[in-house]
């Protein structure tokens, strides 16, 4: 039986984090979706398309990855999907614990879904999208942060910001 994880993320923007998190997930599972949430409580500086596409060019060579999108609860989506795990990478004890609290509830949920922690590499340990993007809105470079395409969209879209205030 095929094994299908799916990870979920804001990826705004995806890192070179995430990414890793990707390539590692593909030596688990045989095929993992990588799932862009909709999330209305944070200020977003890519739209939900904008981050499909990133995510598809920075993916396009790995085998057996598609990315989607969803509204509504992850175990939902994962059922739907025909997948039985969600992928979550880890960072920092602070991140255990918000994901701990999550897996709890979407194992409440659906009792027939796993959750699948992955710790970051070493390199990608201190970053997060927010802080990059937190950098980035201040002049600062993420070269080698994120992926070559995503840090010069990301200096258009700063550019673009900057040029309508």
């Amino acid at each position: 039986m095929k094994k299908i994880a799916v990870y979920p993320g804001s990826f705004d923007p995806i890192t070179n984090g995430h990414v890793d998190i990707i390539k590692r997930g593909l030596r688990m599972f045989d095929e993992l979706i990588v799932l862009v949430a909709y999330n209305p409580n944070k200020n977003s500086l890519f739209s939900v398309d904008e981050r499909i596409e990133m995510i598809g060019e920075v993916i396009r060579d790995c085998k057996n990855v598609r990315v989607d999108s969803f509204k509504g609860l992850l175990v939902d989506y994962v059922k739907g999907a025909g997948a039985s795990v969600i992928l979550r990478g880890l960072r920092a004890l602070s991140d255990f614990e918000y994901e701990f609290q999550l897996a709890l509830i979407n194992r409440r949920l659906n009792r027939d879904i796993e959750t699948v922690f992955l710790m970051t590499g070493y390199k990608w340990f201190y970053t997060s999208s927010t802080i990059i993007n937190e950098a980035a809105s201040l002049g600062g470079s993420v070269k080698g942060l994120v992926p070559e395409i995503v840090f010069y969209k990301m200096q258009e879209k700063y550019r673009s910001n900057k040029e309508k205030s």
